[in-house]
């Protein structure tokens, strides 16, 4: 692999497990991504999704910092309009105090939930117009430059956590280049707007402080196993649970129902969620991100797995892992 890979850990909550399970995998698989050389795992901010563990989403990474050694840790991302700027800078301030070097901070500007839990965080339906000018109050407290006079972030101040902005249409391609932070973009589940975003990012991107060229992550999904035919397998196992999620809030569906949903036009438009997917065996999947990296224009790549056990989830990290050629930092 001719870029860096990186990892979105959705921290998911399989049938019949606890959070806690997921937090002790999630903890398996930074240390064992730490060895196998990936460079940094990120955690998203979801709220209100029994399947996904990491709304505490700074808890998350303090929890997994704790316990690794040399792998980034980060947001992928923080929800900015759900918080404070001064509250995030402090925890992620804190996050950077304790493990420093290690910490990133994605940000972007969706509520990670439905309208009913937007309401249920205390959160203004207007706040998402402001996430420039709190991204920008954001920076100041880490930098050390406030824009709120007599208001510093402890800790914080001074850490220089760095900014990436996510997104998953225009707009976050043209606040990354008008602000120079590193751009991700979410093409692992918002496929459409991949080829024009990444362009426009790049052309109108404005060097600053923190960046001083464009710097493309590029999502995607990958199901890496030791056959085809597993790869698949646990691909339609996958699909299925975003028939669930997105779906079955009040209800659960056999597999069948779940199959016959994929084949509606609603279901069609969760297949095109993952249209950027790595699926196969390792070289299958190494040849697939090849030509993906060079479709997308990425600089690096975050790739994000679903399978259906644990030991699976894991196994296609590694394989990825080795077909890649990764190395230690």
């Amino acid at each position: 692999m001719n870029v860096p890979l990186s990892i979105l850990d959705l921290a998911h909550i399989p049938e019949g497990k606890t959070p806690r399970d997921s937090f002790d995998a999630s903890v398996s698989l930074a240390r064992r991504a730490e060895e196998w050389g990936y460079r940094r795992i990120w955690y998203a901010e979801h709220h209100n999704m029994a399947t996904i563990a990491s709304s505490a989403t700074s808890v998350l990474i303090a929890h997994i910092a704790a316990r690794t050694q040399t792998i980034r840790l980060g947001a992928g991302g923080v929800m900015l309009p759900n918080h404070s700027p001064l509250t995030i800078a402090e925890q992620f301030g804190t996050l950077e105090t304790l493990h420093p070097g290690r910490i990133d901070l994605g940000l972007g500007r969706a509520p990670g939930s439905d309208q009913q839990t937007m309401r249920a965080l205390r959160r203004d339906p207007r706040s998402a117009d402001d996430f420039p000018r709190d991204v920008l109050e954001l920076q100041g407290y880490l930098t050390g430059e406030s824009r709120i006079p007599g208001v510093d972030a402890t800790p914080g101040k001074g850490t220089d956590v760095p900014l990436y902005i996510l997104g998953s249409s225009l707009f976050g391609a043209k606040l990354a280049a008008a602000l120079g932070l590193p751009y991700s973009i979410a093409s692992h589940f918002a496929p459409d707007a991949l080829e024009e975003a990444v362009a426009l990012y790049r052309r109108e991107f404005e060097p600053s402080r923190q960046l001083d060229r464009p710097y493309v992550i590029a999502g995607v999904n990958v199901m890496a196993a030791d056959t085809t035919a597993e790869a698949q397998e646990q691909l339609l196992a996958a699909r299925r649970n975003r028939v669930q999620l997105f779906f079955g809030r009040d209800r659960t569906f056999t597999p069948e129902e779940a199959d016959m949903i994929l084949q509606s036009p609603a279901g069609r438009q969760v297949l095109q969620m993952t249209k950027y997917s790595a699926v196969g065996t390792p070289a299958e999947v190494k040849d697939y991100l090849d030509r993906f990296t060079e479709h997308a224009q990425a600089d690096e790549l975050i790739v994000a797995t679903q399978a259906k056990d644990t030991e699976a989830w894991l196994r296609s990290y590694e394989l990825l892992a080795d077909v890649s050629g990764l190395v230690p930092a």
